[in-house]
């Protein structure tokens, strides 16, 4: 397989990451809470993929443990984002989510033995570097940090270790990881509804009726087809280069954030935006040689 068609697939799929806050925040207006929209996009797409999942049974069962860890992460990770997204500041929590070099870079020194080269290096800082100007890390307080900025970072370390897992469990097709992964999200979100405020919940009637059935397209069909692509590219290239690809969502969401909403995209955001893009081309024209020299 050509690793530059997988870069092409997770750029694409970064892309499409990058402007989920449209569906989110567009279903949310329709009355359907963030809970109750997580936990119907997911459960459309588990039950779509159900078959598939019983099929290749035998492809997975031995590998359960590993499986279940992918479950509680890959779910954590994506109702994190999810959450945050819906009810912060689309391009701050992008910000605080795209920490996920770090963990990556780090994860996959770790535990894929991938090395950060002179290359990597300086893409990894112009990606963080980039982030901290939009995120006008001079200004930042720990008291302004609030629970959906917790989320954010959090949803980053969950997807590096996720993507990590991925690669462990390669012989694994992808759609039984995937259906776990958003098994995981019904989980943790039926788990902490009872807990929720009640304000949390949907107002019935408030619901328009064409809510529920955009949440279940929405997990049919566009978290079904980023995740496959973003998932099936990670596994074709080492975790600390597609980590840095994926900084393209960032660049997406402030873009479309910036052309939607009538917002001025201030210098400091321009030139961040500016840096994390110069970093995922870096990543992205890496030629086999120079990728087979930063898996030894």
């Amino acid at each position: 397989m050509n690793p530059r068609f997988a870069v092409i697939v997770l750029c694409f799929s970064s892309i499409g990451w990058g402007l989920t806050w449209l569906p989110i925040k567009g279903i949310n207006q329709l009355g359907l809470s963030t809970p109750h929209l997580i936990l119907i996009a997911f459960s459309a797409a588990a039950l779509a993929l159900l078959p598939w999942v019983v099929k290749q049974r035998q492809r997975w069962i031995s590998e359960l443990p590993l499986m279940l860890a992918l479950a509680a992460l890959g779910g954590f990770a994506n109702v994190a984002f999810q959450t945050a997204i819906a009810e912060g500041h689309v391009i701050r929590v992008m910000i605080l989510f795209y920490m996920l070099p770090i963990w990556s870079a780090i994860g996959g020194r770790i535990f894929l033995k991938e090395k950060i080269d002179y290359r990597r290096a300086i893409a990894l800082c112009l990606c963080i570097g980039g982030a901290f100007f939009i995120l006008e890390v001079w200004h930042f307080s720990f008291e302004q940090f609030t629970w959906v900025d917790l989320l954010a970072l959090g949803s980053g370390m969950g997807l590096a270790a996720s993507n990590i897992l991925f690669r462990f469990t390669a012989s694994i097709p992808i759609a039984s990881k995937i259906s776990f992964m958003s098994i995981g999200c019904i989980v943790l979100i039926g788990l902490s509804l009872p807990f929720l405020p009640v304000e949390t919940y949907t107002d019935l009637q408030q619901l328009d009726v064409k809510a529920i059935p955009y949440a279940m397209a929405y997990g049919l069909v566009w978290l079904l087809l980023i995740t496959f692509g973003s998932q099936w590219a990670v596994t074709q290239i080492e975790a600390s280069r597609s980590a840095v690809i994926l900084v393209l969502e960032l660049v997406a969401a402030v873009i479309s954030v910036v052309l939607l909403t009538s917002s001025e995209l201030a210098l400091n955001e321009l030139f961040g935006s500016l840096m994390v893009l110069t970093a995922a081309l870096l990543e992205g024209t890496r030629s086999n040689a120079e990728k087979e020299r930063s898996s030894t």
